[in-house]
């Protein structure tokens, strides 16, 4: 597991303890973390990033008043991008959004639902010094299918003679084979787990990669390599990155490669990173970052 330190005060009293929830709009609640934390232990250089990227988060119970009383619910959907400097804690954005359940604002729903937003996006873009951006999802939206044409990794070996042993982060079991011609490769995971670093609570996604390349990673590694994180502790888009960086490392300098993580919610939240490649053609991610639209890919999500 590894060592870190949330250097926010709020930390060592909201993370990982008992909390009595807040009546009323606190932004004092929210914690930051350092990616430098996670990527310096896989040479990902923040002035050199190997990536294009953004955090995409559901909250599915945001809720507040308006000025009368009448509650007011909606789907929350955030974006930021990967290349800022922090990330948002989970357990404290749940306790600033819950902040905002007995708190009045605006005579009309949609006043309501303005003032938030604004709130919302000034406190986070402040607290994690990068441009946040809010929505509210109506409820008759109908979900995007995303990455429908990924093909399930257990699906193409056969893996009741698969033998696993490794519990902890290995990319030493990925393979590869040279090919004489480049393809493109869509690829799913659908069992993917983690814990996360500061709970110790599993987190369980779905993980879809696309690359482009005349290198052909062998699906039983990959595989192997994806259940090795069921005993690593990292939060979401650490292990989005850390997979990201392991085949970037594998492949050629100019081969496109995409790594997205959806992770099913907790809490009542999800996260879903996606880490993608500057040359990289496939555009299937960019209904999740729409921050207009509710993108999901299976029925955990």
């Amino acid at each position: 597991m590894n060592n870190f330190n949330i250097t926010d005060d709020a930390a060592s009293t909201l993370l990982g303890k008992k909390i009595d929830g807040f009546d009323f709009y606190n932004p004092s609640v929210l914690v930051c973390v350092p990616r430098f934390e996670n990527r310096k232990q896989y040479n990902i250089s923040p002035e050199e990033l190997p990536f294009l990227g953004y955090d995409v988060w559901h909250s599915y119970e945001f809720s507040v008043l308006t000025n009368n009383g009448i509650p007011v619910t909606r789907v929350l959907k955030l974006r930021y991008s990967a290349d800022s400097e922090f990330i948002v804690e989970s357990k404290s954005l749940k306790l600033y959004l819950n902040s905002y359940n007995m708190s009045r604002f605006g005579d009309s729903v949609d006043e309501c639902l303005n003032i938030c937003k604004s709130m919302i996006e000034k406190d986070l873009s402040n607290k994690l010094k990068t441009d946040v951006v809010v929505n509210f999802l109506q409820d008759d939206i109908k979900p995007v299918d995303i990455f429908s044409d990924f093909v399930d990794l257990t699906t193409m070996v056969d893996v009741n003679n698969l033998k696993i042993s490794s519990f902890k982060e290995a990319p030493e079991v990925l393979k590869f084979v040279e090919t004489n011609n480049k393809k493109a490769n869509y690829l799913k995971f659908s069992s993917l787990r983690s814990n996360c670093r500061v709970t110790h609570q599993p987190d369980f996604g779905d993980v879809y990669i696309y690359y482009y390349s005349d290198k052909h990673l062998c699906e039983d590694s990959l595989i192997e390599y994806l259940v090795s994180f069921r005993s690593e502790y990292h939060f979401h888009e650490e292990c989005c990155e850390m997979i990201y960086k392991r085949l970037y490392d594998l492949l050629n300098p100019d081969d496109e490669l995409c790594v997205c993580a959806l992770y099913t919610r907790r809490g009542g939240i999800d996260i879903s990173p996606v880490r993608y490649s500057n040359s990289c053609k496939f555009d299937g991610y960019k209904d999740l970052l729409d921050i207009t639209k509710f993108a999901r890919s299976g029925i955990k999500q």
